[in-house]
């Protein structure tokens, strides 16, 4: 089970999962996204030749943060809390269809995201296998070209979608080039190496397993 965003990163996946020869459903599951993001999906699903399901979260979302923000007394405004909310639904809707299937949640992240934590806790972070850990984005690229992908998941900017506009290197503050130049090399400007460190320790509790009290 592969979440289809319309981006690189999950149309690799879902294309090795297909070369496998198991059966791989592409789940596509808006919330409030672009259009386009969804036909780039659905592009992909129907080029690999997958079965594909869709399943719109945007009701759930609203139903959901209303909810949580009444409970609060919070008054609706963008936040962190907010978009993470979306990684977190698909999680719990890539589970539920991977239970239906008896079949296993295969993760989009790559190594460059990984290592500064640029994926959301029990949300895209919450999956059974990870086969493009091992990648920088550099070569997710490679091999999205090498695999013949469409051009369109090749060509736009990588973003989560959490918001209008939001770009993962906007977010990140960071260039995937240098993040990608550093793990590969160790090298980089001064600067550009601080925030990534700095980025890993603070994200090091998204790449553990909680920890258990002693007794």
């Amino acid at each position: 089970m592969v979440g289809l965003s319309g981006g690189v990163d999950s149309a690799v996946t879902a294309a090795l999962c297909r070369r496998t020869g198991r059966p791989v459903v592409g789940v596509i599951m808006p919330c409030h996204s672009r259009p386009e993001d969804e036909r780039d999906a659905v592009e992909v699903a129907e080029a690999l030749g997958i079965e594909r399901l869709r399943v719109d979260l945007g009701p759930a979302y609203d139903a959901l943060l209303a909810a949580c923000e009444a409970a609060l007394g919070l008054e609706p405004e963008r936040s962190l809390a907010r978009a993470n909310l979306k990684p977190r639904l698909r999680m719990a809707t890539l589970y539920f269809v991977a239970n239906a299937r008896n079949g296993l949640v295969v993760g989009t992240g790559n190594r460059s995201e990984l290592y500064v934590g640029y994926f959301t806790k029990y949300g895209d972070g919450g999956v059974d296998l990870l086969p493009l850990g091992g990648l920088v984005k550099a070569e997710v690229y490679e091999l999205a070209r090498e695999l013949g992908l469409p051009r369109a998941v090749l060509e736009k900017p990588p973003s989560a979608g959490l918001w209008a506009g939001q770009t993962d290197e906007g977010e990140m503050g960071l260039a995937y080039a240098d993040l990608d130049r550093y793990l590969l090399t160790g090298q980089g400007e001064p600067e550009v190496v601080e925030r990534i460190e700095s980025m890993h320790r603070r994200s090091a509790h998204k790449r553990e397993l909680p920890p258990v009290a002693p007794v």
